[in-house]
């Protein structure tokens, strides 16, 4: 499972709850989307970048999201959720995630978002803060 998450800085461990489950037995696909909201929360708690938020006003905002499923993910498990960037410009970001069940040991999900930076104050677009931008290459080990 390591091996399978080894290139993703921030890895959340999230446990199955029975109520995430549908009437097909398995987890309901909307929730897989929660799993790599709560992956990309940390890792944005990760950079700091909440406190920006607080005192800046300035933030992420999701623009997209996808997922591919791969196998069903069933109650009783835990899940291990991975975020990283793999893209950075000017006003965007692109985040991969991939969600691996600890009772299979294999992937269940991968998923893609596009996360905008948002003034919140002036509700608009603006450019990634240069402090979340050095803080990105810090926690990904490189220079986009």
């Amino acid at each position: 499972m390591k091996e399978l998450l080894k290139t993703f800085p921030v890895v959340t461990k999230i446990p199955v709850i029975w109520g995430d489950m549908d009437s097909f037995q398995h987890v309901n696909n909307v929730i897989y989307f929660r799993y790599f909201e709560s992956a990309r929360i940390q890792y944005f708690e990760t950079l700091g970048w909440l406190k920006i938020i607080e005192n800046m006003g300035i933030g992420p905002i999701l623009g997209s999201t996808s997922c591919r499923y791969r196998i069903p993910l069933t109650y009783p498990d835990t899940v291990f959720a991975g975020a990283k960037i793999t893209e950075l410009h000017e006003k965007r970001f692109t985040m991969e995630y991939l969600l691996v069940s600890e009772k299979h040991a294999d992937p269940v999900a991968e998923g893609t978002g596009i996360v905008v930076c948002y003034n919140y104050q002036k509700n608009q677009t603006t450019p990634i803060p240069e402090v979340i931008q050095q803080s990105i290459e810090k926690l990904e080990d490189r220079i986009f």
